[in-house]
């Protein structure tokens, strides 16, 4: 049974556990991500905790791939839990608003750790979002994946998405090909 769990002190060694097995949170910036977090755990790891739910966008600018500094949106993290941890998923919004700003490729991420991946753990934790997201006011989320990320794009079909548009991504983001997905809530 998977659920999103809010992250707490008592969760974050098995959070550290897996960026210390080699897991990251980011696949775009890899585990510079991993060692980043680390560090910020390592120094306070109350505070990193506390930052994982930002519902009033506070702190400072968010740092994207190509080191550009854009303002933050509310957001928040869940841990993906089924006893263990398994990974984390994303929810970020504009209060008022289904749509993002060009910086923000969707209203859902996530990533599993490798030895919980192919067990429907993301499909099951972007499927407990959706309660969450609807009580934020969106209509619909928007997910973004690699046109060759087959196993997120079933993820996004299990969940209602569907194909909405191939885009460029950002010159922040690579420039590379990317796929648009929305789920209507």
């Amino acid at each position: 049974m998977i659920e999103l769990a809010t992250p707490t002190p008592a969760l974050l060694p098995r959070y550290v556990e897996a960026l210390q097995r080699g897991w990251t949170p980011d696949h775009i910036v890899g585990m510079a991500a991993a060692h980043e977090q680390l560090a910020a755990i390592a120094q306070d790891a109350t505070g990193f905790v506390a930052r994982q739910t930002n519902l009033e966008a506070l702190g400072e600018p968010v740092t994207l791939p190509d080191g550009s500094k854009v303002a933050r949106i509310p957001g928040r993290q869940f841990w993906i839990w089924d006893g263990d941890f398994c990974g984390r998923l994303s929810l970020r919004w504009q209060p008022g608003s289904a749509a993002l700003p060009p910086h923000v490729l969707g209203h859902v991420g996530y990533a599993v750790v490798p030895w919980k991946r192919a067990q429907g753990c993301a499909t099951e934790a972007v499927r407990a979002v959706l309660p969450y997201a609807r009580a934020q006011g969106l209509p619909y989320l928007e997910v973004t994946t690699d046109p060759d990320n087959l196993a997120s794009q079933k993820v996004i079909a299990a969940n209602g998405g569907v194909l909405i548009e191939a885009f460029t991504k950002p010159a922040a983001f690579g420039g590379t090909p990317g796929l648009r997905f929305r789920i209507a809530l």
